[in-house]
């Protein structure tokens, strides 16, 4: 029988109520792949950060039982460095080797616990100095949506606990099955860019105009050797201007995105098609095979054959 994995959350005093809902939404949506259950630290009802409490089901024993955790965010009032002895308490009932996912806020609760002291972490931009304030030995990157450290992830705020947790089913059971999950739940499949295009920026110029349909026409020409002077002609705009805007409108500069894009293609065909390595690397614009496996060890960690192999063992 086909292993069901689980996934606990688990709600902390101040929680946020739509992020709370995320993993239960997101995971429930993957065709029984996925059960979710929901806890607090001792059984008891939560306050949220609105006007209602949570009552969940389950109290912290539950998190012995997870093969996933998730620490849902807390009001930025409700985070503090050390951890009420109730919550470490808690958090003594995962296990060892227990993939632990942190959305917004939570990072603090992961840190504050010891679990991110020298990994790489995420976490909402605006607390981003206070956390560096409060965790040194973290290495924090406030620009991107999340960090995958496996088995540790963090992600930014609010909708980001959606990415992340796509990212996940991406990395369980494919593309395919994640897009599935982002059809049916009405959010894109996967996010440009990173946080850095949400920061609270300057009013631009009146009638400036945007980068998203050069965004559109490159991602049907993967295959073309694309430049910065070619994106720049077609929006019609210098090439300091279209790089300087798509930065701020992306968070990531054009040549690296166009990166990105050719990875995710890239990901995508090596699991739902039998084309060799050079023969994917020609249809989304790396001039190699060499090349493409460069960038997607860059990007994973893995070589395209072991990529391949996961993702059609899974099938």
């Amino acid at each position: 029988m086909r292993h069901v994995h689980r996934v606990v959350v688990l709600a902390l005093d101040g929680v946020y109520p739509f992020e709370l809902g995320i993993p239960s939404r997101i995971f429930g949506a993957a065709d029984g792949r996925y059960e979710v259950l929901t806890c607090t630290v001792d059984g008891r009802p939560v306050r949220s950060n609105a006007d209602f409490t949570v009552t969940a089901e389950h109290g912290p024993e539950a998190l012995a039982t997870a093969d996933t955790v998730v620490v849902a965010p807390v009001s930025p009032s409700c985070v503090t460095a050390e951890l009420p002895d109730e919550v470490t308490a808690a958090l003594r009932w995962i296990r060892p080797g227990t993939r632990i996912v942190s959305i917004c806020t939570g990072a603090f609760v992961l840190a504050a616990a010891g679990l991110l002291d020298g990994r790489k972490a995420t976490t909402h931009w605006r607390q981003a100095d206070r956390f560096r304030y409060m965790f040194p030995h973290v290495a924090l990157d406030p620009d991107v949506l999340f960090v995958d450290d496996d088995p540790i992830l963090t992600s930014a705020g609010a909708a980001s606990g959606v990415d992340v947790c796509l990212h996940i089913v991406r990395k369980d059971h494919g593309s395919r099955l994640a897009n599935t999950v982002a059809r049916r739940c009405v959010v894109p499949p996967f996010r440009d860019g990173g946080q850095a295009q949400y920061i609270e920026q300057p009013v631009p110029e009146n009638g400036a105009a945007s980068t998203a349909a050069t965004r559109a026409w490159a991602l049907e020409r993967l295959d073309e050797p694309l430049t910065l002077a070619d994106l720049a002609a077609h929006a019609r705009m210098s090439r300091r201007t279209f790089a300087r805007r798509f930065n701020d409108e992306v968070g990531l500069s054009p040549g690296r995105w166009l990166i990105q894009q050719r990875v995710a293609r890239a990901r995508d065909l090596l699991e739902c098609s039998d084309l060799s390595v050079d023969q994917i690397a020609g249809r989304v614009g790396f001039a190699t095979g060499a090349s493409l496996r460069q960038h997607l060890h860059a990007a994973i960690g893995i070589s395209p054959q072991a990529y391949r192999r996961t993702f059609q063992a899974a099938r």
